[in-house]
């Protein structure tokens, strides 16, 4: 059957039925993800010292798991992760959790979808942070940000108080992302998939932004067509196949952090 005078919505429907038996899953385990996870943006720039940190929701409401403090994104393994309760206590491994995962704990509270937070300082978000500039979404590949990414202008400080907490996870409300002035970036995954691949996306954006503002003016794009791209790149199969690629590259490199 020719599909030369389909549609773009009939072609667009199409597309997504394929990807749905023709994209695998993956089967690692939570902790796996968020090893792999940590690895992944160590090498895609998101390397700031102890700063930063990636949760994800554990076995029971009020619980996650974490990486331990003292410990770099290329340093965590799946058997190093802890589990903590909102209180910071340690169910499960050893030593102490950032003390700024608090606000993750805010955020959790407030959106029962999400279930996985990555925070980190990546040098491009960092810069552009600086600046105290919402991110500006004007490419193709960055529009799964696309009216989904927040900006806290005001700086709280360090994010070890309760207070931090609600002002951040107020900002963020119902979007995926957030560019935190003075400090860095957040976002907020349905999924470690997901998250991860946001996570990434929000430092290439940045890096564009950069780069663009360097040389001109930035030009918006179509409101009605980045609504679309971003519903097209945004859904979860595109998420896990672009996280499984991540995953064989942070393997190749890291073949330690699932053990």
């Amino acid at each position: 059957m020719s599909t030369m005078q389909a549609s773009k919505k009939t072609l667009v429907e199409r597309a997504r039925r394929q990807m749905k038996t023709s994209l695998g899953d993956n089967n690692w385990t939570v902790r796996q993800k968020l090893a792999l996870t940590c690895r992944i943006l160590f090498d895609g720039g998101h390397d700031s010292g102890l700063a930063g940190q990636i949760t994800a929701r554990g076995p029971e409401p009020g619980t996650y798991y974490t990486q331990r403090l003292g410990l770099g994104f290329d340093e965590i393994q799946a058997g190093n992760l802890m589990l903590v309760n909102e209180d910071l206590e340690v169910l499960e491994g050893t030593g102490m959790p950032n003390p700024a995962n608090r606000f993750h704990s805010w955020v959790y509270r407030a959106r029962e979808d999400v279930n996985c937070i990555i925070h980190t300082h990546p040098l491009h978000v960092s810069a552009l942070s600086m600046l105290e500039v919402p991110l500006a979404v004007s490419h193709m590949d960055t529009c799964p940000l696309y009216e989904d990414c927040a900006f806290l202008k005001d700086w709280p400080g360090v994010p070890v108080g309760n207070e931090e907490g609600e002002i951040i996870s107020g900002a963020l409300g119902d979007k995926r992302a957030i560019l935190l002035a003075h400090h860095g970036q957040l976002v907020a995954g349905n999924s470690v998939e997901e998250a991860c691949v946001l996570a990434m996306l929000i430092e290439r954006a940045a890096r564009l932004q950069l780069l663009a503002m360097a040389a001109g003016e930035i030009k918006p794009v179509p409101p009605e067509l980045a609504r679309e791209a971003h519903d097209w790149i945004s859904s979860p199969k595109r998420h896990g196949a672009a996280f499984n690629y991540y995953a064989r590259g942070a393997l190749a490199r890291h073949a330690d952090c699932l053990s």
